[in-house]
């Protein structure tokens, strides 16, 4: 018998509605960091001059003070790309675990019909229980696998992303030094 998505997911009860919803605010998340890993690419370079516009504008310390508060606000600049990136983590981590929640509280289901229905007339609706309790085994790990990709891709992106603003920044310091 061959059931829609929707009668999947209906069939797998509240744990594939939690899966789902899991689902749909990782793959938000991630869909605005790949985009926002693309906006930021493209303006390092003014992103760098504002931070060392407003760290000469704000402090007129030692090079090496001054060197520092460029780190640390470059630091927390990209500090805050990162806000999302342990919510996809966590979904990708938790996922599978969600399923296989849904998969034994559907068995134990079944174990309780056949307790009040008995084996022989209670088989059929034991196997049918079993099968649909598989379903959200599948919906964690269908869930999982993008986030878990997705993340470790973005991961690396925002490494790179970073490894940028670090070089702008030290050949900016070194330029300035020089003058």
């Amino acid at each position: 018998m061959k059931h829609t998505l929707i009668e999947y997911i209906h069939l797998g009860g509240y744990v594939m509605y939690i899966l789902v919803i899991l689902n749909i605010l990782g793959l938000s998340i991630m869909l605005w960091k790949f985009i926002q890993i693309k906006i930021e690419n493209r303006k390092i370079q003014k992103v760098v001059t504002n931070i060392f516009n407003t760290v000469h504008k704000e402090h007129s310390y030692t090079c090496k003070k001054v060197e520092n508060e460029i780190y640390h606000s470059a630091s927390a600049y990209l500090l805050k790309l990162d806000l999302g990136m342990n919510t996809i983590k966590i979904i990708a981590t938790i996922a599978p675990i969600l399923g296989l929640l849904g998969t034994v509280i559907g068995v134990l289901q079944s174990f309780e019909t056949i307790s009040t229905a008995g084996f022989s007339q209670g088989a059929d609706l034991f196997a049918s229980g079993i099968s649909l309790a598989l379903i959200t085994t599948i919906g964690g790990l269908i869930v999982s696998l993008p986030h878990y990709v997705g993340f470790n891709y973005l991961t690396g992106s925002f490494a790179k992303l970073e490894s940028k603003y670090e070089k702008m920044i030290i050949n900016r310091i070194t330029r300035e030094t020089l003058m």
